[in-house]
């Protein structure tokens, strides 16, 4: 062991590379974190922040959800977060998510064991002061957690380096090969080398990465404050996330809704929008989102598209909403699963998401991933059981 620089050399400090880290710090490893940018900033701290058990298909994700689940309140009382964990809120607004909501409730979420209630009535209009009650029902996900992603990032790393991980920020990795990397400060050796660069398709193991056929996802978001403060401690969706999320979309009551979005408001199909509020610690609020596809992130955002976002978060909110920031987030998506596990030689690995989940399944994948490094068990597969 002393001939190695370390046990463990992780490329990437976003969620998967920081989940790998306190996996492999927890059982003693050597650990060494490279990320090219001074601080993490790409799809991890760009995003909602939000840890959806509710939202996950039955499977893999769900049980990867479940496991994150735990994690993160092992994590969030360690490292100090502001976790919210008083769940989600998702609101139907029309008859066919209402009726969606229901039968989730009778049957899927029954067989599957999803920690859920449906509100309506008076447990619905006595939310938020009544804030809410021009919906028709909301779906309370109760496993559901929320954290501000741009200050828990940084918030975790400090608690990694108190564990005697070494972090080499403003670092390129320029190269992998068994036993070694090359990065911009020179040759480092480790016994295990584990690859999670987000939506780089390029820089490292890009022929194994080209077979994957990833592409990467756009995403519309924004920073806002309520004209009428509400202190929301949920994260919140509407029915319109029951197309996006696998845990609804396959149900046959999804396609009534999409067919009333066709219908009634088709842009939102167009640009792959569905409505995710967000609470920051700061009384603000997180807001989006949008879906462009294609080979490379365009730089240009549609102000039409944040138009529409933020009437959708307007009549969900019941207020006037004064935006504070825009910013693209963007992440690998649409690869043969919502995530890959490469073994790409020996000693070398990448895990990679295809979805933008990384937050609600990535400690679970990253501890299941090491867990198999190290052959204490099985590599995680993207299969629906």
């Amino acid at each position: 062991m002393s001939q190695h620089n370390c046990d463990l050399l992780i490329v990437g400090a976003g969620m998967l590379g920081l989940a790998h880290a306190w996996a492999g710090a927890k059982r003693g490893l050597k650990v060494r974190v490279f990320e090219r940018s001074h601080t993490p900033l790409g799809a991890s701290i760009r995003n909602f922040g939000q840890a959806l058990v509710t939202g996950q298909a039955p499977g893999v994700m769900l049980d990867l959800a479940r496991q994150s689940h735990r994690l993160w309140a092992e994590l969030g009382q360690a490292a100090g977060l502001q976790l919210k964990q008083q769940g989600s809120l998702l609101f139907a607004r029309s008859e066919a998510e209402e009726a969606l909501l229901e039968a989730f409730c009778a049957g899927r979420a029954c067989e599957q064991g999803y920690r859920v209630e449906l509100l309506r009535g008076a447990a619905l209009d006595g939310l938020y002061g009544g804030r809410f009650a021009h919906h028709r029902a909301a779906l309370h996900g109760l496993d559901d957690q929320q954290l501000y992603s741009r200050e828990a990032l940084p918030q975790i790393v400090d608690y990694l380096r108190t564990l005697g991980v070494q972090f080499h920020f403003s670092t390129l990795v320029r190269d992998v090969e068994p036993g070694s990397a090359l990065t911009s400060t020179g040759r480092f050796s480790a016994r295990h080398i584990v690859v999670c660069s987000g939506h780089d398709y390029q820089t490292l193991l890009a022929e194994p990465l080209a077979a994957l056929q990833p592409s990467v996802c756009r995403l519309q978001m924004l920073r806002a404050r309520l004209q009428q403060p509400l202190d929301l401690q949920h994260a919140v969706l509407t029915g319109l996330s029951c197309v996006h999320y696998g845990a609804f979309a396959d149900l046959p009551e999804a396609e009534a809704i999409r067919a009333q979005i066709r219908r009634e408001q088709p842009e939102l199909e167009t640009h792959g929008i569905h409505l995710l509020v967000s609470p920051t610690p700061h009384g603000e609020l997180i807001i989006g989102d949008s879906h462009d596809y294609g080979s490379d992130a365009s730089p240009f955002n549609a102000e039409g598209v944040d138009d529409i976002m933020l009437a959708l978060a307007e009549h969900t909110l019941g207020g006037k909403l004064h935006v504070l920031e825009r910013w693209q987030g963007v992440y690998g998506s649409r690869g043969p699963g919502p995530f890959s596990v490469l073994q790409a030689g020996a000693g070398v690995s990448a895990v990679l998401m295809h979805t933008g989940l990384g937050m609600s399944v990535g400690l679970g994948l990253g501890e299941r991933s090491l867990s198999a490094l190290l052959g204490e068990g099985e590599w995680p597969q993207a299969s629906v059981a």
